[in-house]
């Protein structure tokens, strides 16, 4: 009975975890960083303030906690776009860069998370350390992608095509008329057919 006790309060916990990080990730997309403080994070959890305190140091914890788990969201949205997309070495490089182009990855409130979060990557340390990890895995595993695609400089063109993606995704989210999502993804398929052509002739 105890270890179904502490079984639930831990699963509690983590509840209540995961709804101050999902209303702040909400608050985020709506009304930005200027708007995102304890109160509004807290009367959209449906929770007292001394709730998010119990839970977390302070509201840029909590922030830095929502950023880690949007990263891990899109981590798991690109692992199962490649798994999705069988066993062909190409196949699984395109299914990992157009899916930034479909949803949920296209969903218009994540805009507005993320560029907050770009912003404090650029004066808090925590939130600078936690896009610099979740930047190096992207790559990394683009890198191997495209490594088994025959590149021969794949970390180079990693970085490459991460910048691209990053481009039209923000395009794209910012305007969806623009040019459009199928458009995108056949911006990319054009740029990894010329790069790895001219990786290989290198």
């Amino acid at each position: 009975m105890e270890a179904a006790r502490q079984a639930f309060t831990r699963e509690s916990a983590d509840a209540r975890r995961a709804a101050l990080i999902e209303a702040a990730a909400a608050c985020l997309a709506e009304v930005g960083l200027a708007g995102t403080n304890v109160r509004a994070i807290c009367a959209r959890a449906g929770v007292s303030p001394g709730l998010l305190r119990h839970y977390f140091a302070g509201i840029d914890e909590l922030i830095a906690a929502t950023y880690q788990a949007t990263s891990d969201r899109m981590d798991a949205i690109f692992a199962a776009a490649v798994a999705g997309a069988g066993n062909a070495p190409r196949a699984r490089l395109s299914a990992y860069l157009t899916a930034s182009f479909r949803a949920p990855v296209t969903d218009p409130e994540l805009l507005g998370a993320w560029t907050a979060f770009w912003a404090l990557a650029r004066s808090d340390a925590r939130m600078a350390a936690i896009h610099a990890a979740s930047y190096a895995g992207y790559r990394a595993r683009l890198a191997e992608l495209l490594a088994a695609c025959g590149a021969r400089e794949p970390e180079r063109l990693a970085i490459m095509l991460t910048a691209l993606v990053d481009g039209l995704w923000l395009e794209l989210s910012l305007d969806e008329a623009s040019f459009g999502a199928e458009a995108a993804a056949a911006m990319v398929e054009q740029a990894v057919a010329a790069l790895l052509r001219d990786d290989a002739a290198a």
